[in-house]
């Protein structure tokens, strides 16, 4: 008897059904109320929640009083993505340390900063004593975001200041999680691998090495990686940092936030919603896909193959029967997403680096053909384009990343955005936030237990 509880049994089922059954709501009353289901409206403008200085993502230009789709930009305290990255990479150095100082402090650093701000996030790259044995070799996970997440509010034991919410003690909390997230991410995965009878490494980071090196350092076993290698994964992390105050983990970061709750609870509050399909493990559904396209379709040149294996997935017939594409179409862009588009081109010097140039042009086909295909299929209100998920997993497994650690590598950069976010409620807030839900169950009298019937008969 003590299985039943992993189990789904009969009963289990039947009150499933019941509840099926009295918990949909009718799309028509979402019209009638002028409920905007998603924060969204029909033409995928979102409902204005909050004011930030973070970052904004622009995907309409207003031209002659009226909204119209333009190509999409993003940026960073007021700095375009674009200009930012052609920055660093232009003077051959590392973004991440960079561009998070940016975020968390609100300017550019200067050469001098960016070196003190480097020596302090390499300071901070350490783990409670045992922390690695006593927690995360124990009952690994083979889901690296529940490893994390249980990780962070470990943490929370080890610090006597847990609880302050005073902005040193909130900025000591983030830079510490900042700094620890690459290593409780891949040691998690490296205690899952050994787990399954596979060799255990653990390797320490280096307080000289930038966040993208480490990384690499750490997860391999020989710990050996090209500079362009480091570069990219580099890129990666800045695109991934931060995407405006809308998306659903650093909205969920803000209203948790905003309840007085520690900087733990918060955090693993974001990532259990950034491991969801629908928001950071979009990723890893991309490669699911393709690796289901290339088992199904021989020549990977044959374009009309490719859109009848895409339509098959729009209508639901096809891979996760879920008629997404992953990795195509975006809550915001409609007409390109920025983040893609610089990643694109380095995508392609990668591809060529590891011999996979056959299967970066089956991603270009891919790209190409699907929106038009959704437009045809299906009435959408907007545009669609390839997102930065298309090609993110593609590059993690060129880079030699386990499947496990593509949603963790998203966290480990968004903590920098969950970080600026966090910081800036606290500053800026003073209420907790709580929007409205209207009841639509008509209201009822109360009946007694021999008045009542089975209404699911």
């Amino acid at each position: 008897m003590k299985d039943v509880i992993f189990q789904v049994t009969p009963q289990v089922k039947k009150l499933s059904a019941i509840c099926t059954s009295r918990d949909k709501v009718p799309a028509e009353l979402y019209r009638q109320y002028d409920v905007k289901r998603g924060l969204r409206d029909l033409n995928g403008k979102g409902v204005l929640a909050g004011l930030t200085n973070i970052s904004e993502v622009h995907a309409k230009d207003i031209v002659n009083g009226e909204e119209v789709p333009c190509d999409g930009r993003l940026f960073y305290r007021g700095y375009d993505v674009r200009e930012l990255t052609d920055g660093f990479l232009s003077e051959g150095r590392y973004g991440f340390e960079e561009i998070t100082y940016l975020l968390l402090f609100g300017e550019l650093p200067t050469k001098e900063q960016l070196d003190e701000f480097k020596v302090e996030l390499g300071q901070r790259r350490s783990l409670p004593h045992n922390f690695c044995r006593d927690v995360i070799m124990k009952a690994p996970s083979k889901d690296i975001m529940i490893s994390l997440a249980k990780s962070i509010l470990t943490i929370y034991s080890y610090d006597a200041e847990a609880e302050n919410t005073s902005i040193p003690n909130v900025m000591r909390q983030c830079l510490n999680l900042i700094s620890q997230f690459p290593m409780l991410a891949v040691y998690s995965y490296n205690a899952y691998y050994h787990s399954i009878g596979n060799s255990l490494h653990i390797h320490p980071p280096k307080e000289e090495f930038s966040m993208a090196e480490n990384i690499l350092y750490m997860l391999r076993p020989d710990k050996q990686f090209t500079p362009f290698e480091a570069a990219v994964l580099d890129l990666a992390l800045v695109l991934h940092m931060e995407h405006g105050g809308g998306n659903n983990s650093s909205f969920t970061t803000r209203v948790v936030t905003s309840s007085g709750t520690d900087t733990y609870s918060v955090m693993a509050a974001a990532l259990a919603s950034l491991k969801g399909p629908r928001h950071g493990g979009a990723n890893i559904k991309v490669m699911q896909m393709f690796d289901d396209l290339k088992g199904k379709i021989g020549d990977w040149k044959d374009e009309e193959a490719i859109a009848a294996y895409l339509l098959r997935i729009l209508r639901k017939e096809e891979f996760d029967r879920s008629g997404l594409i992953y990795g195509i179409g975006h809550a915001v862009y409609s007409i390109s997403d920025p983040r893609a588009d610089i990643f694109k081109n380095f995508v392609g010097k990668l591809a060529v680096e590891k011999g996979q140039e056959k299967e970066f042009e089956l991603y270009t086909i891919v790209e190409r053909l699907a929106p038009k295909l959704i437009g045809e299929e299906r009435k959408i209100y907007k545009g669609v384009n390839a997102n930065v998920d298309f090609y993110s997993g593609f590059v993690y497994r060129m880079l030699e990343l386990p499947l496990e650690l593509y949603t963790p590598m998203f966290a480990v950069a968004r903590i920098v955005g969950w970080s600026a976010h966090r910081l800036e409620e606290l500053v800026s807030a003073e209420k907790i936030i709580r929007p409205a839900y209207r009841s639509v169950h008509d209201r009822r009298a109360y009946e007694a237990m021999d008045e009542r019937e089975d209404q699911t008969k």
